[in-house]
């Protein structure tokens, strides 16, 4: 069986599509990247925005269309799935997230006994990125945005053990020279392992404070993020860790301390959702875990003490109830901190979702407009900080390479493109930022 395989999304979805891939591959199944030659697709969905669904629906008509493989579709959006997905033609199977046995057994392949939970058994995920792994270390979230429907999809947070990510993380650096720590909410990693699993250490208290001025790890032998992170760096020295998506306000002292100390260990780089600078807003979008305010201070102490910082942030633009001061208000925000670049997302419904029920949604032509104004102020800010990296020396790690160049991405999230010419082969190097 040829299969070829399409992934929407996020990095956890990166991740699971890899997790499938190798579990066909597993199973005799040739991996193809021509649809043509395909006789199952598998499509990983995301259920993220309206227009993530629009793209999906689009692609598998497209299969349709051109190819005459069957096609199973996986993931966010198949796990919400009201039929309409199921009622596209070519569609075989919808799968709702993507556990390996389940789509296997929906493509036809009986299998002798059920593979691991990881279905890997222990080798890692080999990312198709020539030198950077994705390892996903917790699925599912615990949280209610008003705007989010990933929740509903993907379920309550479920963090892996650290023994067995520790032993992924040293199969994947056999052949990788950076992992990414990724999943669909990384800072509640080990809470639910958590005998009182409030939300800790995401919210500030002063009492509960460090050296380092950020809310303190829980208590010996509670698994945090920032503990594991400390085992993973310990456990694979070689390779250089970079957290996915993770809340500002859920880094806390450990985080800090190893973004200060390790550099050669753990990237430079956060990206950590803002969604909103308005207060209002936040509450209305059920971020109720932190302000602007607290926001603010935890990235600018960090901006502060880090000689390079790498900052991105996801915005959305035009939430129900948003008002041109509630916008203002993102536009100041975004300009007075740090942000090298920004995921601008205009407002989409989500069915599912509780903001589609709030009232006064802004017109399209308003929400478009807001979500340029937001987009140009990212572009510039990117610009600026490129500009004042240019001369400076980086951590490259080797990214890919295409069109007779080498993508190397430094600590900070750049991309340096080399001529083959001037590539050693070593995976990893300084190089001067141009």
């Amino acid at each position: 069986m040829n299969v070829y395989f399409h992934t929407f999304g996020c990095k956890a979805n990166q991740y699971d599509t890899e997790q499938v891939r190798q579990a066909f591959t597993e199973q005799g199944a040739v991996v193809v990247d021509d649809l043509a030659a395909a006789d199952l697709a598998v499509i990983n969905s995301c259920t993220v925005t309206h227009e993530s669904e629009v793209k999906l629906k689009r692609f598998v008509r497209h299969v349709s269309r051109t190819a005459r493989a069957e096609t199973i579709v996986m993931g966010c959006a198949a796990a919400l799935d009201d039929g309409a997905i199921a009622a596209l033609p070519s569609v075989r199977a919808v799968v709702a997230n993507a556990d390996p046995n389940t789509v296997l057994r929906a493509a036809g392949i009986s299998l002798a006994s059920p593979l691991s939970p990881t279905g890997r058994g222990g080798q890692g995920v080999r990312t198709l990125h020539r030198r950077r792994a994705l390892l996903k270390i917790q699925d599912g979230c615990d949280e209610h945005c008003t705007f989010c429907a990933t929740t509903l999809a993907r379920g309550a947070n479920r963090s892996r053990s650290v023994a067995e990510l520790v032993e992924e993380a040293r199969a994947l650096a056999e052949y990788h020279a950076e992992i990414v720590l990724t999943g669909v909410h990384i800072g509640t990693y080990g809470q639910d392992g958590f005998a009182d699993p409030g939300r800790q250490p995401g919210v500030n208290r002063e009492d509960d404070s460090s050296g380092f001025g950020f809310p303190r790890a829980r208590a010996r032998g509670q698994s945090t993020l920032g503990s594991l992170l400390e085992t993973l760096i310990q456990a694979v020295p070689g390779v250089r860790f970079r957290l996915s998506s993770v809340e500002a306000t859920e880094v806390d002292d450990t985080l800090a301390r190893l973004l200060l100390e390790a550099p050669r260990n753990v990237a430079a780089h956060l990206h950590a959702p803002l969604q909103s600078g308005s207060n209002r807003i936040l509450k209305r979008m059920g971020r109720h875990w932190y302000t602007a305010e607290s926001y603010r201070a935890r990235i600018e102490w960090l901006a502060e003490r880090l000689p390079v910082f790498g900052l991105g942030a996801d915005v959305i633009a035009g939430f129900p109830g948003e008002t041109d001061d509630d916008h203002d208000a993102s536009l100041t925000f975004v300009d007075a901190l740090p942000f090298t670049y920004l995921h601008v997302f205009p407002f989409s419904v989500r069915p599912d979702a509780a903001a589609a029920r709030l009232p006064d949604p802004p017109g399209p032509a308003v929400i478009a407009g807001r979500a340029r104004e937001l987009r140009e102020l990212g572009e510039a800010k990117a610009r600026a900080y490129r500009a004042g990296r240019v001369g400076q020396q980086a951590d490259g790690v080797v990214a890919g390479r295409a069109g007779g160049r080498v993508e190397v991405l430094t600590e900070d999230y750049l991309s340096v493109y080399l001529p083959t010419d001037r590539w050693d082969g070593r995976p990893r190097f300084d190089l001067i930022v141009d």
